[in-house]
């Protein structure tokens, strides 16, 4: 169902808003019309009540017993007709005197057709995480066939909306763990159907069990390193794995904070010795001098990191790339804010040279440790692959 009013429909609209609102049953439909007042069979009060997140950015519906005004789909509970007012932009339902509802956010529907209707398959699936979400069932809820909804939300998103399911699943495990819930409790409040379902899904992401990430680590011995670097003070960690983290700061205790944010109960070890042969390869790389010097990485992510982060390893030293380039590169072409988030996530800096993704127009952009570190790596590079030529 598509909502077109016309100049003429919107004119009636505002005029309609600004009469008392009552409530009519089908029965008085007609008559509701006659008159002018919203009726219960309205269009768009049915797809208020269906939570059609088909209709997001077609209109909002304002609650005059809240004082909040939301889209179509939001999950709240349904309120009653006769204190209900649609407006066709947030705006007008602000210059109302009603304000944004924080759990749908209406004020994020932005225009864009295509980021707009993207937008609200992720809002969707956030707040479904507890049910089944299948192309079939998501489909139906946008009213589009299974596959073309999964090509055109792959093609905005960058992932499948499984993938992003997925995704968002981690992330709320992580932060439920992190904050002490057992594992049982943050699995089912993650959405996770069952504890098979939990450790194969889960155990290669976090990079071991979701009993030894809630305990921070626990049971997991992190030695690290710290040495000087062209950019500063540097740190590197690794498991029995690899690698796990390289990072800059400017002192010590800022580089060992760091550690303890993504581990906070882990057995730390400082390891220097062991660690040396590491810390030597990563400055090797960063001035040139071994581009190929091994470096096992021991580190967690998303479908659609792994991707982004693989090719950034095969832009060549000295070279550059835009986020729109990246994008493209890995079949993504309208993708370019999903890989800067994933360039900013990424916790092994030069190992995996997100550095070398600047803006379009060559400039640089913000970086993980510091806008003026990313400048200082390129121009080492760009220096170095001068003198290798």
């Amino acid at each position: 169902m598509i909502l077109a009013l016309t100049p003429s429909a919107i004119l009636a609209e505002e005029r309609v808003n600004a009469m008392p609102i009552a409530d009519t049953g089908p029965e008085n439909a007609t008559a509701a019309r006659r008159a002018g007042t919203p009726a219960a069979d309205d269009p768009r009060w049915l797809a208020v009540l269906a939570r059609d997140a088909s209709h997001d950015g077609q209109f909002v519906f304002a609650v005059s017993t809240t004082g909040v005004y939301c889209r179509p789909s939001c999950p709240s509970r349904r309120p009653r007709r006769i204190g209900v007012r649609f407006f066709l932009r947030p705006d007008q339902a602000e210059k109302a005197g009603f304000r944004a509802c924080l759990r749908c956010r209406p004020r994020a529907i932005t225009g864009n057709q295509q980021s707009d209707w993207a937008k609200s398959v992720c809002r969707y699936i956030e707040q479904h995480l507890d049910e089944p979400i299948t192309l079939a069932h998501l489909g139906k809820a946008f009213r589009q066939s299974p596959f073309h909804l999964q090509r055109r939300f792959k093609a905005a998103v960058g992932i499948t909306p499984r993938e992003f399911a997925d995704t968002c699943r981690l992330r709320l495990l992580k932060r439920n763990l992190q904050a002490g819930d057992n594992v049982t409790r943050a699995m089912y409040d993650a959405g996770y159907g069952s504890s098979s379902r939990l450790y194969e899904k889960t155990a290669s992401q976090l990079g071991m069990t979701p009993d030894r990430y809630r305990r921070g680590a626990i049971a997991t011995t992190v030695r690290y390193a710290l040495a000087d670097s062209p950019l500063g003070r540097m740190l590197i960690a690794a498991t029995d794995r690899g690698v796990c983290a390289i990072q800059f700061g400017h002192t010590d205790a800022e580089l060992i904070e760091g550690l303890k944010h993504e581990f906070p109960f882990a057995v730390r070890k400082p390891g220097e010795a062991g660690l040396q042969s590491w810390v030597e390869a990563v400055l090797a790389k960063m001035t040139g001098r071994e581009l190929d010097a091994a470096l096992p990485l021991d580190i967690r992510a998303t479908a659609f990191q792994r991707r982004v982060w693989a090719y950034l390893q095969s832009i060549p030293f000295g070279s550059t790339r835009s986020y729109a380039e990246v994008a493209k590169a890995i079949g993504q072409p309208t993708a370019s804010r999903a890989v800067a988030r994933a360039c900013a996530t990424n916790p092994v800096a030069v190992a995996i040279p997100c550095h070398r993704v600047v803006r379009k127009d060559g400039s640089t952009s913000g970086y993980r440790w510091g806008e003026g570190r990313k400048k200082k790596l390129l121009e080492i590079e760009r220096k170095g692959s001068s003198v290798r030529a």
